[in-house]
């Protein structure tokens, strides 16, 4: 099954414009596909890491699904859409699709990997009330390093699940299944970053209203300063030199 992604100007990134409807249709057939497929989403930290980091760069390039997963990059994009195309009128995170997995065709099995003990506990849960056909099991991801990705890796390969979330944060779940994907079982790999924890409820997700008008950004930053600060105030600039130079050097 080939998706045809779009550009989105300035960025110099394409993506696969889905609505949650669109998705859920993608997976059912990823899913009675039974082969492995990667399911990804662009915001402006995710076009940053594509434009200087060539591993990621390539992951992505490779991914099956790329949603628009960013207020900054679905206003870009629809300046750049045809009229005839698809119409979004909001960006699809992973937390606006995981309480549709109900819908997906023929899904019997889900893992779910990354985030703290509790948090992936609940998510579990949860996802077993979204889900009710489906095994739901979990594995914690805190605290990652060589040996957890080893035992992880064992996990999947004995749970053979049809479809894993992995929330590690960007670029290390990226990281991760790039380098571990041809070993791991066939499955739709879906990199959901700290969709883990605001399933769980741990992280309060950002009013509706919020998201619509771009400011999810604000609602993240008064929660997690620290955290947020730089990807905020910082990293957009850094973007933006990444986005002249390679203007520069006729990119586009």
């Amino acid at each position: 099954m080939t998706l045809q992604r779009q550009p989105i100007p300035v960025l110099g990134v394409d993506a696969t414009p889905l609505d949650v409807a669109g998705l859920t249709e993608v997976l059912d057939k990823f899913v009675a596909d039974g082969t492995t497929r990667t399911v990804v989403g662009h915001n402006l930290h995710s076009v940053t890491l594509f434009h200087s980091e060539p591993e990621f760069r390539t992951f992505y390039e490779n991914s099956d699904v790329v949603l628009i997963d960013g207020a900054p990059v679905l206003w870009l994009w629809g300046r750049g859409r045809k009229r005839s195309g698809p119409v979004m009128d909001y960006r699809l995170g992973s937390t606006d699709w995981i309480p549709a997995l109900g819908q997906v065709s023929g899904l019997k099995s889900i893992a779910v990997v990354g985030a703290g003990p509790v948090a992936n506990a609940r998510a579990v849960a949860k996802l077993k009330a979204i889900a009710p056909g489906a095994s739901v099991s979990g594995m914690p991801g805190e605290g990652w390093d060589e040996e957890l990705e080893e035992e992880v890796t064992a996990w999947l390969a004995e749970q053979r699940p049809q479809l894993v979330l992995i929330g590690l944060g960007m670029p290390l779940q990226e990281k991760v299944l790039r380098r571990r994907l041809e070993s791991l079982p066939p499955a739709v790999y879906c990199a959901v970053g700290g969709a883990i924890e605001q399933i769980a409820g741990i992280q309060k997700l950002a009013p509706r209203w919020l998201g619509r008008l771009g400011l999810e950004w604000g609602w993240r930053l008064l929660l997690h300063p620290r955290r947020v600060a730089y990807r905020v105030f910082g990293e957009p600039w850094v973007l933006v030199g990444l986005l002249v130079r390679r203007r520069l050097r006729g990119q586009g």
